[in-house]
């Protein structure tokens, strides 16, 4: 679609969950976007999810990938059938917004990247955290070298959530569908960690699985060697009630820089920075969105604004979007070498490492 004002995208949303509402109200804002359909497995939820947000429903997937006014498709399904329902999206033509984690395997994550290859189509796979302010700034100090040479980084995602939770649907908690608190609360700041950090050369984990009745972990924790020779943890829970911010530290040689649920929370640069006016900063804290570190469904959309937009410019500018599918490749990668090493009970060396 499209008119004198420029390209005009349509949106399909496949999978009416709990995350489907934030796509649907991150799509609403952003000029020259519009959602026309949605499909579920359920179709009377397809029908209740239609009616809220004014679009069509689709009985099925191949109906809504038939529509000519559907350009994007945001794959909301559970983190285990993405590929199955983004292979064929791509196939269709149709840009992909994936939601976290790009799949809960590398070969399914490698048949999604190379369908939408072959296709031609664009990729993105959520990882909003990205376009907080606080994290545009952290990723500005680095680049300028405010930070100097990186030394220790840590990530921590420390929420709770009830036994009601994993039973809101069989594929919760689930190896097959899901993975555990890592691969689904925990893997936007473990991409935070490594986006800040460069990539991960080696991981030393453990897991445990406290106070659910669920095949997969519940808390995980590892050790991380990046390739730069700097080092850091990685922490993530659904045992730590009632939830606390999602909390990212960087430190290198000229100072650290502590973010919380997506702000600076703090900012200490040494004297050599201070020639570049920043030492000592501490930026204020925009007023927080409502969180989501005790409350699944409690999440702001701002930030998935932002990273949609940027996939729609991307394809209007022929470029690729701001986070690609490799992105999400990667993040995945570390999280299955956590799961890896805590499962055999030794390191694991990472094979995208060089990346």
């Amino acid at each position: 679609m499209s008119d004198a004002g420029g390209r005009q995208f349509g949106f399909g949303i496949v999978g009416t969950g709990v995350i489907s509402a934030t796509h649907a109200a991150a799509i609403d804002p952003i000029p020259g976007a519009c959602l026309v359909a949605a499909t579920d497995l359920v179709p009377e939820r397809a029908r209740e999810f239609a009616a809220k947000h004014d679009c069509a429903a689709e009985p099925t997937l191949d109906a809504l990938l038939a529509r000519d006014d559907v350009d994007v498709v945001a794959v909301c399904v559970p983190s285990g059938l993405h590929a199955e329902v983004g292979v064929p999206a791509a196939r269709a033509g149709k840009h992909l917004v994936v939601e976290k984690p790009i799949d809960v395997s590398l070969a399914a994550a490698d048949q999604l990247i190379e369908a939408a290859d072959a296709a031609g189509v664009a990729l993105t796979v959520i990882s909003q955290h990205r376009f907080d302010p606080g994290l545009v700034e952290l990723r500005r100090l680095i680049d300028a070298g405010a930070l100097g040479r990186l030394l220790l980084g840590e990530a921590s995602t420390k929420w709770f959530r009830s036994q009601a939770y994993y039973d809101s649907g069989p594929w919760r908690g689930t190896w097959a569908l899901d993975g555990g608190s890592l691969m689904n609360q925990g893997i936007h700041y473990a991409d935070l960690l490594r986006w800040s950090m460069g990539p991960v050369a080696e991981v030393n984990a453990v897991w445990t699985t406290g106070n659910h009745d669920v095949e997969v972990e519940d808390t995980a924790l590892a050790v991380l060697r990046f390739t730069s020779g700097a080092v850091g943890t990685l922490v993530s829970s659904t045992v730590v009630y009632p939830g606390f911010a999602q909390r990212l530290e960087v430190s290198g040689t000229g100072g650290t820089v502590v973010i919380e649920d997506g702000s600076i929370a703090s900012s200490e640069l040494t004297d050599d920075a201070a020639r570049l006016g920043l030492r000592g900063t501490r930026l204020p804290r925009p007023a927080a969105e409502p969180g989501a570190a005790a409350n699944a469904a409690a999440l702001g959309v701002s930030s998935h604004s932002a990273q949609i937009a940027d996939l729609l410019a991307a394809v209007d500018e022929g470029r690729s979007p701001a986070i690609t599918g490799r992105d999400g490749r990667d993040t995945l990668e570390l999280v299955l070498a956590v799961y890896e090493s805590a499962r055999e009970g030794r390191p694991v060396t990472l094979t995208g490492a060089a990346r």
